[in-house]
This record gives structure tokens, sequence and C-alpha cells, in this order.
């Protein structure tokens, strides 16, 4: 390496320092002081810190509430999986290769829900669906049908709220994946329709296949969606119930910490949340990155 070449590297990581500081501010800091006070029993009151070694993360596992919590969250995943990640692919499609008109007004009307707070849409959602004067329970009574008092029915809750979460993030999931859909080449689209191949084989084997490299960050955001997004209606709405029906790892692991006070075990979730979306990302790049297509 050259006199210039070695000035040029210099001069490339001195432009790194800032993002690098950043980071280690805002996120390895935040990173390892949670893990340095899962080990530790504080109630951000006291002075000192008491170390208890692994005894939040035994009392945690312990907790048949956990369990529960830890199943409320792979639901709140797998069905926003089927919300925000395959309607939104099918969709696309047939927007894409079917319908030919008024593509500008269906993005416009998918997409104007994310610009809208989750709290105000939280908020408007407790009037639609409230099951005695909401307007869908109005309309309900004229067919004989009583809505359920879904915030305080298990099932019904979880389900509800990813109807909530939906409404906000599914414009931007159908943004992103039209793009990647509208990018298969047509020439190949159009090859197999002469064949006589039907438009379900034609989604399934082509569209999909070669569209993938959007498909898998929308499944990876989604699957955020699932642990993060959903924080918000459960707080506004549920509180974590009834009987911790609706509530999930990260608002677990702030009941923990800003109703109970009791940071050890609250860190110690959010290491736990840590470790469950590092073994999802592992799975990902194990079974699902190795058959992404990236030249489209």
């Amino acid at each position: 390496m050259n006199g210039l070449d070695k000035k040029r590297s210099v001069i490339g990581y001195i432009f790194l320092v800032p993002s690098l500081v950043m980071f280690a501010l805002f996120m390895f800091y935040p990173l390892f002081y949670t893990i340095y006070l899962s080990f530790f029993d504080w109630n951000m009151v006291k002075p000192v810190k008491e170390f208890v070694g692994l005894e939040n993360y035994i009392s945690v596992l312990g907790d048949p509430n956990t369990w529960k919590i830890f199943g409320n969250t792979f639901l709140y995943i797998v069905i926003l999986l089927v919300f925000n990640f395959i309607m939104p692919y099918v969709l696309s499609f047939i927007l894409s290769n079917i319908v030919k008109k008024g593509h500008g007004f269906y993005k416009s009307a998918f997409f104007l829900p994310s610009v809208i707070s989750l709290v105000v849409g939280s908020i408007l959602y407790v009037w639609i669906l409230n099951p005695i004067s909401g307007p869908i329970a109005i309309i309900a009574k004229y067919f004989g049908i009583s809505m359920p008092f879904w915030s305080k029915t298990e099932g019904w809750v979880i389900a509800v709220l990813c109807i909530i979460t939906t409404w906000k993030t599914f414009g931007y999931n159908f943004i992103i994946i039209l793009a990647g859909v509208s990018g298969v080449s047509t020439e190949v689209i159009e090859a197999a329709r002469l064949d006589n191949i039907p438009m379900w084989k034609i989604f399934k084997d082509i569209v999909v296949p070669m569209s993938s490299a959007t498909g898998i960050y929308v499944f990876i955001i989604t699957i955020v969606q699932g642990m993060q997004y959903v924080f918000t209606p459960i707080k506004v709405i549920t509180q974590g119930g009834p009987n911790y029906a609706s509530s999930n790892m990260i608002y677990m692991s702030y009941h923990e910490a800003f109703t109970l006070y009791s940071t050890g075990t609250s860190a110690a979730v959010s290491a736990m949340t840590m470790a469950l979306f590092i073994i999802l990302l592992m799975l990902e790049f194990k079974f699902v990155e190795k058959g992404v297509y990236y030249e489209n």
C-alpha cells in the first residue's frame, strides 16, 4: 500500500468515527448496560444495586405467566406475517399483473394509514369496535349479531390488536413489496401465460422467487412489527390484560421496569428478547437467505 492509499484509508476511518461514536453511545452502551443490570436487583431508586447472579432469569423462566407471554409473542408474529407479509404479496401480484387501472388510488389508499400515529389509530379502533355503542356493533345489531367484549376476551384481544397494528403497517409493507413484484420481468410472466400456466403457479414459482430479495426484507421487519409495533395498542388499550392474554415480551419488559420498578427482571426479559431476535435471524439466514434471488 503506497502513501496515497494509506492517506485515503485514514480519511475513510476518520469519516466513520462519528457513526461509530453514535452506535457506541446509543446502541452498544445501552445493550451491554442492560445485560449488566440483568444480574442485579435494583428499583432505579436505591443507591446500591444488589448482585443476584442468574436469579432474575430463573425467576422469569419460573413464572407461568412468562410462558403465556412467550406464546402470545409468537402468536403476534404468526398473525402479522399473514396480514403484513402474505397478504401484501398477494395484493401486489394482483395489482401488477391482473388489475390494470387505478394503481395510484390503491397505493395512496393503502399507504395513508402509515402516516397516522398508531396511538391515534388505537383510540379510533376502540371507538369503532366498541361492543355496545361502536358503529360496527350498531350495524351488527340489525342482523341479530352481538359484538364480543374483545378487550376482555382471550384470543379475540390478540386478533384485534393485530388488526390495529396491520392498519398502521400494511401500507408500507405493501409499497415495498409492490416495488419488488413490479420489477419481475414481464416477458417471463407473459411467456408463462402463453404456456397456459395458472396464475397461482406464476405467483408461487416465478414472482415470489424473483422478488425474494425484497420479500426477505419485509419478512424480517414484519417479525420486528410482531415484537415492537404491537406494543403501542397493548399500552393504549389493554395494558397486557386480561390476565396477561395480550401482553408480549416487549410490553412485559416495560411493565416490569416502569410499573413494578423491577429493573433487573426487566433487563433479563430484554436480554431474552434480544436472544430470541438473534435465534430468529440465525434461522432466517440458515433456511431462507440461501434461497434469495438478488439479480432483480
